[in-house]
Order: C-alpha cells, then sequence, then structure tokens
C-alpha cells in the first residue's frame, strides 16, 4: 500500500516557530494570504504585513481575510526586488516570511537582505520553497535549501532549523543574530 502524497500545510510549520501574540510579523510574496490568515490567526495582538506585487493577489487576500475575520492583516503593493522595497522601518518585525516566492524572482539575495534589514535581533526568518526535484509545481528556477542556506549564511543568518514541509517543499527557519 502506497503512502498518501503530504502537502505543504502553513499550521503544521507555524506551530514550529516561536510565535508570540503581540508580534510583528511581514509575508514576502503573500499572494491570496495561504500563510498571512493563518499567520494572523496566531498574532491576535499583532499584526502581518503582507507584501505582494500583483493587485489581483491582494484583493483575494482581503476578501479572504474579511471573511475568516483575520482584521490584523495590512497588505502591501510593492516589487520586492526593489531596493528598500518594503516601506517599514529597520529592525522592526520579528517574523519574516520568504514562501514559494525564490523560485520566481532573480534579485534572491536583495529578497533575503531586505528580510534582514526590517527583522529584529533575534527575529526569526522563514523560507519555504520547492524542492529541485519535485514531480510537482513549477518546472523553472528552483532554488535548492542548500543555496537558500549559503545565502543566508552570507548575510549573516543562523540555521536555526530545518523542518518537513510535504512531499515538494522543504522550510527552512533562519534566526537574525
Amino acid at each position: 500500500m502506497t503512502q498518501p502524497l503530504k502537502f505543504l500545510n502553513p499550521e503544521e510549520i507555524l506551530k514550529k516557530m516561536r510565535i508570540e501574540k503581540h508580534m510583528l510579523a511581514a509575508d514576502f510574496g503573500c499572494g491570496a494570504g495561504g500563510w498571512a490568515i493563518p499567520l494572523a490567526k496566531k498574532l491576535t495582538r499583532g499584526r502581518v504585513y503582507a507584501f505582494d506585487v500583483q493587485e489581483e493577489m491582494l484583493s483575494a487576500l482581503k476578501s479572504r481575510a474579511r471573511l475568516l475575520k483575520a482584521f490584523n492583516i495590512e497588505p502591501i503593493l510593492c516589487d520586492l526586488e526593489d531596493s528598500r522595497g518594503v516601506n517599514l522601518a529597520d529592525k522592526t518585525m520579528d517574523l519574516v516570511l520568504i514562501t514559494n516566492l525564490l523560485f520566481q524572482v532573480k534579485e534572491k539575495k536583495r529578497i533575503l537582505k531586505e528580510a534582514k534589514r526590517i527583522l529584529k535581533k533575534g527575529g526569526q526568518l522563514l523560507v519555504v520553497d520547492w524542492y529541485e526535484n519535485s514531480s510537482f509545481g513549477p518546472k523553472e528556477k528552483r532554488v535548492s535549501p542548500e543555496e537558500v542556506k549559503k545565502l543566508a549564511k552570507s548575510l549573516g543568518f543562523e540555521l536555526e532549523q530545518e523542518l518537513e514541509a510535504g512531499d515538494y517543499h522543504y522550510a527552512l527557519i533562519f534566526t537574525k543574530p
């Protein structure tokens, strides 16, 4: 008997992070809110700044957030690959999520650099993306966990843990020292 496939489950991954109700978080490339909404539900006294380059995605996020009563999400239209693409002050975020985004961008290091800029000392960075050899999902420009670790290390991030994220994705949690 074959095992059923395991898909990425944001709630399960978020349970493995140090998250407190009052924290501030940024979701880079939030899409329609697959991560922003479960995170907002955990940050009952905090806030999620949800960034995306596509207005349609932010519109879908707003609708879903309203429907699911996640009123602590602030959708923001921006190009994360621009220098200082995120209009948040330095060292203000407790968490930054970069999920299913790196395979879509040219400036991977710039995205990680921006995450570092806005994270507080001790803040967590979660990177989730497609395994290079996954039979499912986008085929081009996937970035390996080793490449992400190398980029993050070059910016001073410390790898905290590698998580099981289903059959198609990897998850890495880094800390800003």
